[in-house]
């Protein structure tokens, strides 16, 4: 106790001793800066241990958030302190601000899960806003969209979202001390999370999302062969990597170390994970240097080469993919309208549908319909120019990414068509019924991870009460 109130760095970083006027009188010290500097308030409020969790607790409880709006709070608190440390370190301090936020303002409109999603959706935008080279901002109508249904199931107040989101845009505050919370967990190939983030909960860190359903699991060797809209990927960063792969939920994660279930995700895994909601995943038939290697082409268009330890697994790891992909998500967002002749492709949500399976079909085949008959009348009017003339690479560019979503919608038609001829939410069987015409004995062998597909989880393939277990092979 001595040695805890002289200030000592081992014990408290080790936080050991669970001791409730111990972790009072730290909280005290942190919250007056007695013997410490600003910089070292976050470390002691988000580490994962019960004598940090009892510092956080009583650290929040000097500040007063009665009758505060939730930015407000947020940016009270976080005058006290910059929000530094790991990404996992800084998210639970996040955790301790909602609870505190919503025991001071018990008649708030949300709950502490709701709040603590706003509270993050605040950080990312101010991000998205404030932060580098991140390219278009994220506009007032996307910031509410991507919240839709995330406040305990239903819609926050859009006059709420929308003061929250003109406030940002003002804030220094938030510049200096938010910006950096998310951004070594939110760049997947230089994409933020936000953009194309995973189903239910869009503003969530991924750490969050250990209870997504496990849909394939298994080696892989990946090569970055193209980085977002197509660029290629510099040379230096396109060298052949093995991984564990991991398909859970929509997101596809590229382990380090061998798949665990009960295991956490480290940093390196986050920051390898791509996500594959409108994802295509087809055979790399134009590659020729390695055998058994599919393509990876995600909704912001980077192209991934994944090599498959045999052909069964490569086209496993197609078909389940692409599944998922098509039966999780949400329908696109109309082309923007303006007075502009250059080609724009439409916004992909990362958003999970809403709809059930058979609308999700329907949806598909609608998209298809549509899709066809704008690639016909393109074709049917193309540019009296020079090859080399500003309308004829606008022609070009929108001809690739006609033929590109047909190919895209038809797998999507052909996999849903599929499975419900098969009349079974079982990955295994669904597969072996696809490809048993085509191949020969024994081709399809038990995969891995083999859960049931079905609405009963939850869109977005996030575990519900009644699935699969997972078995190996």
């Amino acid at each position: 106790m001595d040695t805890l109130e002289r200030g000592s760095m081992d014990t408290l970083a080790n936080g050991c001793r669970v001791d409730a006027d111990a972790a009072k009188r730290l909280a005290k010290r942190l919250f007056y800066l007695e013997g410490f500097k600003r910089c070292d308030v976050a470390r002691h409020l988000g580490k994962n241990n019960e004598f940090s969790q009892l510092v956080a607790s009583e650290y929040l409880s000097f500040f007063d958030f009665t009758g505060l709006s939730l930015d407000r709070a947020l940016r009270n608190f976080l005058k006290a302190f910059p929000l530094m440390g790991e990404t996992q370190e800084r998210e639970r301090v996040l955790v301790h601000f909602s609870k505190r936020f919503c025991h001071c303002n018990p008649e708030a409109l949300t709950s502490e899960d709701g709040a603590h999603t706003l509270t993050c959706a605040l950080m990312l935008l101010n991000t998205d806003l404030h932060g580098h080279n991140i390219g278009k901002k994220m506009s007032c109508q996307q910031f509410i969209s991507n919240l839709d249904g995330l406040n305990d199931g239903k819609d926050f107040p859009k006059e709420l979202l929308k003061v929250n989101y003109m406030e940002t845009h003002e804030e220094e505050e938030l510049r200096k001390s938010l910006s950096e919370l998310v951004e070594e967990q939110c760049e997947v190939g230089g994409k933020r999370v936000f953009r194309v983030t995973d189903g239910s909960n869009p503003f969530i860190a991924i750490p969050l999302l250990l209870n997504a359903v496990t849909y394939k699991h298994g080696v892989l060797t990946r090569k970055s062969h193209a980085d977002m809209d197509g660029k290629r990927t510099p040379r230096g960063r396109r060298g052949w990597k093995k991984f564990y792969a991991v398909l859970k939920g929509m997101i596809l994660y590229l382990q380090k170390d061998e798949y665990k279930p009960d295991k956490d995700l480290s940093e390196v895994d986050l920051k390898n994970a791509v996500r594959v909601h409108h994802a295509l995943a087809t055979r790399a038939c134009d590659y020729s240097k390695r055998q058994n290697v599919l393509k990876l082409k995600t909704s912001d268009w980077r192209v991934f080469l994944l090599q498959a330890p045999s052909e069964e697994e490569m086209m496993s790891w197609i078909f389940r993919i692409n599944l998922v992909a098509a039966l999780f998500s949400a329908p696109a967002f109309p082309a923007a309208i303006g007075s502009m002749k250059k080609f724009c492709r439409p916004l992909l949500p990362s958003s999970t549908t809403r709809l059930n399976q058979e609308e999700q079909l329907k949806s598909h085949e609608n998209k298809l319909k549509q899709i066809s008959l704008e690639l016909e009348e393109h074709k049917r009017s193309p540019p009296d120019l020079t090859p080399k003339s500003k309308e004829s690479e606008e022609y070009r560019i929108k001809e690739h990414y006609l033929t590109y979503e047909k190919c895209r919608y038809e797998t999507y038609v052909s996999l849903l068509q599929a499975k419900f001829r098969t009349g079974s939410d079982d990955l295994d069987k669904i597969e072996a019924s696809l490809f048993s015409g085509e191949a020969k004995e024994g081709y399809l062998r038990k995969t891995q991870s083999s859960p049931s597909i079905s609405q009963g989880q939850g869109v977005n393939g996030r575990a519900g009460h009644k699935h699969a277990p997972e078995h190996n092979s």
